[in-house]
């Protein structure tokens, strides 16, 4: 069992069930975090490797052991835990920007066209013209693999709109000119950190380490600065590993575990389409022994048809200052198991920090009654490792070192660029051709009619020669 904490009795994840999915919810400054570490920390011990975003930083504290005080010696003994160590877990850390970790870069065809247009807000007729730049692309075998690429494949279409129209319909050079600016301040947020090779192979997230699993740490203390990528990107990760998987049914204990914090942002304005795309892979992706647990402020930011489907529900206090928040309190009290001996509801707004409500599947999958229960401690550090230690990690780190060094091959925006060129010299020297050809249209031509000088001088030679014929016949 991962150890959750403890009510009426000790309370926790069954592994063979972890992989059902669940979430962590709570109003700001309640604990979620501290119990996101917790269960990380338990998956790893089971030996199962974990991703997880790290918004504030605090995360990275895993790395380091934790140290003893009396806070941590009266929760021990209030739970009842024997034996309890502080120790150090396994770690990788991971940034799209390589700064705090190894550099994560996907290519355009990895992230695809759907995604893409979701992270640049387009619109039907813009989406439209997406997935004509990556087709168009993939019939001229050009990988499409940064944003240079997807900009030239672009503008190459609007470009040869006259030509390409007939083969792929209308090309609305507005659109394009439109995605283009959402592209610059795509890249001014340093969005193009992002696309490009080498590309992460999601394969280096799943390993152990003596026996315990690796815990894969995003720093996202930058990236949530761009939300839209930043939800995009880990929508993009779920979705690799459903493609990708193999289908392994119902294990002893997962493959994988994927904690999604701040998930209210997966789900802020998304299209339907996203939002089936979202339901299908929490759906299916559990019988490829991958589970998704989601780190929210409010039970109500998932939507019921996601909602549904997360089994495992650690439910930190709720704040309720208006008509709202009381109705989101009442709808969060009402989605668990119902236990006769708690005022779930009221219980909701009076949890202390580190207190939850718990209801966790048990044998057969069905959900336990709602318990009233104590967080035990992290065996691992709270709160940020220092800087010195983040470079220590770095520098052991094989996946720094695999992923630091950009490789940029010739792709759709190297060809595109040769065959404009290529377009170019010959335009030039068609237009040279018949530069060549009206000159010599125009340029005159001789006369072949006499002037009257070249007459007159014919003919006075023509005399001349007659008169000399004469007198040489009169001389015999």
């Amino acid at each position: 069992m991962i150890l959750i904490g403890k009510g009426e009795n000790k309370t926790g994840i069954h592994p063979k069930y972890a992989n059902r999915h669940g979430f962590i919810a709570g109003a700001t400054g309640t604990g979620k975090t501290v119990t996101l570490q917790c269960l990380a920390e338990g998956f790893s011990s089971l030996g199962v490797p974990v991703f997880l975003a790290d918004v504030k930083g605090d995360l990275s504290g895993m790395a380091n052991a934790g140290t003893d005080n009396a806070v941590v010696q009266k929760r021990c003994a209030e739970i009842g835990i024997e034996g309890f160590e502080f120790t150090p877990f396994p770690v990788e850390f991971w940034d799209l920007f390589g700064l705090k970790g190894a550099k994560i870069r996907a290519t355009l065809e990895d992230m695809g066209p759907l995604l893409l247009s979701r992270l640049f807000d387009c619109n039907d007729v813009q989406e439209g013209l997406i997935n004509l730049a990556f087709e168009y692309a993939e019939e001229n075998q050009m990988p499409m693999l940064d944003l240079d690429d997807f900009s030239t494949a672009l503008n190459y279409l609007g470009d040869n709109s006259k030509q390409l129209g007939g083969m792929y319909g209308r090309i609305s050079k507005s659109s394009i000119a439109a995605i283009e600016r959402r592209l610059l301040g795509f890249k001014r947020q340093g969005g193009s950190e992002f696309f490009g090779e080498p590309a992460l192979d999601y394969h280096d997230f799943m390993k152990t380490s003596e026996g315990r699993g690796i815990v894969n740490i995003l720093d996202a203390s930058t990236l949530i600065q761009s939300p839209k990528l930043y939800s995009t990107f880990l929508l993009w990760l779920l979705s690799e590993l459903y493609e990708n998987l193999p289908e392994v049914g119902d294990l002893d204990k997962p493959k994988f575990v994927f904690f999604f914090d701040e998930a209210h942002l997966l789900f802020d304005d998304v299209p339907k389409v996203f939002l089936d795309e979202i339901e299908q892979v929490v759906r299916l992706i559990r019988s490829k022994g991958v589970g998704i647990y989601f780190i929210t402020q409010n039970p109500t930011d998932i939507p019921d048809s996601v909602l549904g489907q997360l089994g495992n529900r650690i439910q930190h206090a709720l704040r309720a200052y208006t008509p709202k928040e009381r109705k989101a309190v009442k709808v969060a009290a009402e989605s668990f198991r119902d236990n006769p001996n708690l005022d779930v509801e009221t219980l909701l707004g009076e949890l202390g920090v580190g207190e939850a409500l718990v209801s966790v599947l048990g044998e057969g999958g069905v959900p336990s009654v709602v318990e009233h229960v104590t967080i035990r401690p992290p065996e691992s550090q709270i709160g940020p490792i220092s800087t010195e230690k983040r470079t220590e990690i770095l520098n052991t780190s094989q996946y720094y070192q695999q992923y630091k060094q950009a490789v940029n091959r010739e792709s759709a925006h190297e060809m595109l660029n040769k065959r404009m060129e290529q377009q170019k010299q010959a335009q030039l020297q068609q237009a040279e051709q018949e530069k060549q050809d009206r000159a010599s249209i125009r340029k005159p031509r001789r006369s072949q009619r006499q002037t009257y000088t070249e007459s007159f001088i014919k003919t006075l030679l023509r005399q001349l020669a007659n008169a000399i014929v004469k007198a040489l016949f009169k001389r015999r």
